[in-house]
C-alpha cells in the first residue's frame, strides 16, 4: 500500500486554509441559510490518522461551531473518517474531483450526503456541492465556494 500522499495527489494538493461561503437551498432553490467558513487542511505523519481537516463556521448573528474531521487512508485511494457526530469515506475521481460520501449518525442511514470538490488548476479555488438525501429524495443542496488563503 502507497501513502496516501503518493495514492491520492489531489487530495495532497488541498492542504491549506481555505475560507469560504457555505449556502443551503431546499429542493426548490430557495436559501435557507448562508454562513462563512475556514477551513484547515493537513497531512499529518506520524499520528494515528493520516488526514485532518477543522471546519469553523460563522453566522452572521455571531454564532460559531468548529467540527475535526480526522480521516484514516484505508489503501486502494480511499479514506475513511469516523467521529461521534458522522461516518463516512472519499477517494479521488481524477485529477480534480474528489468525491465524499457520509451519514450524520443522530439520523441513521436514512439520511445520506454526497458531495463533489472540484480543485481549480491553479489550486487556489475549490467549488463544492453537497446533496442530502432522505429516503431517496434530495430535499436540499450546500453550495460551497472556497478561496485557499495559505
Amino acid at each position: 500500500m502507497g501513502s496516501l500522499r503518493e495514492d491520492m495527489p489531489l487530495l495532497a494538493r488541498h492542504e491549506g486554509r481555505w475560507k469560504g461561503t457555505y449556502t443551503y437551498v431546499d429542493a426548490e432553490g430557495t436559501v435557507t441559510d448562508r454562513h462563512e467558513s475556514l477551513l484547515t487542511c493537513t497531512l499529518p505523519e506520524g499520528q494515528d490518522h493520516d488526514y485532518h481537516q477543522v471546519n469553523e463556521y460563522t453566522w452572521p448573528d455571531g454564532r460559531t461551531e468548529t467540527h475535526v474531521f480526522p480521516g484514516v487512508y484505508q489503501g486502494g485511494g480511499r479514506c475513511v473518517f469516523d467521529t461521534d457526530r458522522l461516518r463516512g469515506e472519499f477517494w479521488q475521481l481524477d485529477d480534480q474531483v474528489i468525491y465524499l460520501t457520509w451519514m450524520y449518525k443522530a439520523e441513521g442511514e436514512d439520511l445520506r450526503l454526497f458531495e463533489l470538490i472540484h480543485l481549480s488548476a491553479d489550486g487556489r479555488t475549490r467549488n463544492r456541492v453537497w446533496q442530502w438525501i432522505r429516503d431517496g429524495v434530495c430535499y436540499q443542496r450546500t453550495l460551497i465556494n472556497e478561496t485557499r488563503i495559505t
